[in-house]
């Protein structure tokens, strides 16, 4: 820390203090003396979402409307009920077969499509992800962490949907959206490709799933001020929010599956694995965006940031159970 700050004190320009500024802040990050979070975030197609943090999640305000996994892979659009019935890989459809009405509830997937499970992902989307890079679709526990949060099942429903009824059926029981989340009722498509509940309802679907057929779903209704958790057929089309990455440094290494050193660095990065269950390390940016993405060489990996512009950039590594890790880096 001694050179970088020695480094910063013979910046004089204007143009150069206000570098100095930008990178001093950058270096606070990784210290954790502040944080700073993006408002928005955008998937592969270009949609924008506003953000909102509750608790210690940060989740899209709106339900996903993407059409390409995040590696700009399309997510195939089924159309004809037969099809979409017997599918046990990754799909969506726009409710009732209209575009115009994901504009307003985002698109419903399948089960397939989200499935972040180590033993089934790569049959179900070929590992991919539904979500823009640095997010992903909650798994079970998340959810419940979040309606935990707002005061357990039977009231968190309220605080999560949108008031009024311009899109909720009336009564819309309970809604109050203190949390932000601005829940919408995007319907479902069932086993049958039966459409239904669009204003009555919404379907969310986490990645965890529970048997050869069933994975972990959360429902809001608008005549009740709770949460139902279901299991739910997973040929079934859902709606989908995103919910952050958590980035964590990674700050003993001692007790630690990845030792990353020197951070911050100039020139060369180690990375010493010390569990042999990672896949592959991802350079992001400090907008998320991947750089580069790598087979995780064990036992040292070894990275060249001194092709990168000085700033802030995130490492993320990836286990074959789908498990994320996140370490900050700052390279000067």
């Amino acid at each position: 820390m001694r050179k970088v700050f020695n480094i910063l004190n013979l910046i004089n320009s204007p143009i150069e203090l206000f570098n100095k500024v930008i990178l001093s802040v950058v270096l606070l990050n990784v210290m954790g003396m502040i944080v700073v979070q993006a408002q928005t975030v955008t998937d592969f197609d270009g949609n924008l979402y506003n953000t909102v943090t509750i608790g210690t999640q940060t989740w899209m305000k709106e339900n996903l409307k993407t059409t390409k996994y995040n590696d700009g892979t399309t997510i195939p659009n089924v159309t004809d009920n037969t099809a979409w019935a017997a599918l046990t890989t990754g799909a969506y459809s726009d409710y009732n077969n209209t575009t115009a009405n994901s504009d307003t509830y985002g698109r419903l997937y399948n089960w397939f499509t989200v499935d972040n499970n180590g033993p089934s992902k790569v049959v179900s989307n070929g590992g991919k992800n539904v979500c823009p890079i640095g997010w992903h679709v909650p798994s079970d526990d998340e959810w419940t962490t979040l309606t935990n949060f707002l005061g357990g099942l039977s009231i968190a429903g309220g605080k999560l949907k949108e008031t009024g009824i311009m899109h909720w059926t009336t009564p819309n029981t309970d809604a109050t959206n203190e949390s932000n989340f601005t829940a919408l009722p995007g319907g479902a498509r069932d086993i049958s490709s039966t459409f239904s509940f669009l204003w009555d309802g919404g379907n969310w679907w986490s990645s965890t799933g529970f048997s050869s057929t069933t994975a972990w779903s959360r429902y809001l209704g608008y005549n009740y001020a709770g949460v139902s958790r279901y299991l739910s057929n997973k040929p079934y089309g859902f709606s989908v929010r995103c919910v952050k990455d958590i980035i964590t440094g990674i700050t003993n290494p001692s007790t630690s599956s990845i030792e990353v050193y020197p951070n911050p660095v100039s020139g060369i990065l180690n990375i010493k694995y010390k569990d042999e269950n990672f896949e592959t390390v991802s350079i992001l940016n400090s907008l998320g965006l991947e750089l580069t993405k790598e087979k995780a060489i064990m036992p040292i990996l070894l990275i060249d940031f001194s092709k990168y512009a000085s700033g802030l950039y995130f490492l993320k590594f990836i286990k074959s159970s789908g498990e994320i890790s996140m370490v900050k880096i700052v390279n000067y």
